[in-house]
């Protein structure tokens, strides 16, 4: 027998047909899926990091007051007769202009930040504490006010952290106004010279 030069023919396959059709569909299909959740996932990374550092470095300053404006009291129902502290008399007194004895329970004025007086860094810081100091007395002294908590409810001091309101207005605000106090921005700053 002889043999023939005759080769068996076969069907070239496809472009993009059938099975292999179907694997590249799943292929896109999965390539997508998988940009959509690394994009997602890079998005939620970044703003984690970014509200990290954001309450990290002050930012957080600003959340106390947020919280308040929530649960400000509509009325005002609290009032004492308050004088200077002194010795052990701790009942209704003024420590320093952001301190203050209420009840028996010691608050610091969580909105601001005053000149100090245990031991002030110069002259100029202990006149403006005092004057701040004395100015607290006389606000706390005015008439009713109200106390509220924000997302702290104590320092490491164990002292209650509280804004400290009169009419819906902040009594730290009338201290900043005066110049006898500055916004709370989460850190101690110097008073003396200019500063």
């Amino acid at each position: 027998m002889a043999k023939s030069n005759v080769v068996p023919f076969k069907k070239p396959p496809k472009a993009g047909g059938g099975r292999d059709r179907q694997r590249a569909g799943r292929g896109l299909l999965r390539s997508g899926q998988n940009r959509w959740r690394k994009r997602s996932t890079v998005v939620l990374c970044t703003v984690i990091i970014a509200v990290g550092g954001w309450i990290t470095y002050g930012g957080a300053g600003a959340l106390p007051g947020f919280a308040t404006l929530a649960k400000t009291p509509t009325t005002d129902s609290l009032s004492a007769a308050f004088s200077i502290c002194d010795g052990s008399h701790r009942a209704n007194c003024v420590v320093d202009g952001d301190t203050f004895w209420f009840n028996g329970q010691k608050i610091r004025i969580a909105d601001i930040d005053t000149p100090e007086l245990s031991p002030p860094r110069c002259e100029s810081e202990r006149m403006k504490g005092e004057a701040a100091k004395s100015r607290l007395l006389s606000l706390l002294n005015a008439g009713k006010f109200s106390l509220s908590a924000g997302f702290r409810d104590e320092d490491k001091y164990g002292r209650k952290l509280r804004t400290v309101s009169r009419a819906g207005n902040s009594l730290g605000d009338v201290l900043i106004d005066e110049g006898l106090a500055r916004s709370w921005d989460g850190g101690r700053h110097g008073w003396c010279q200019g500063g």
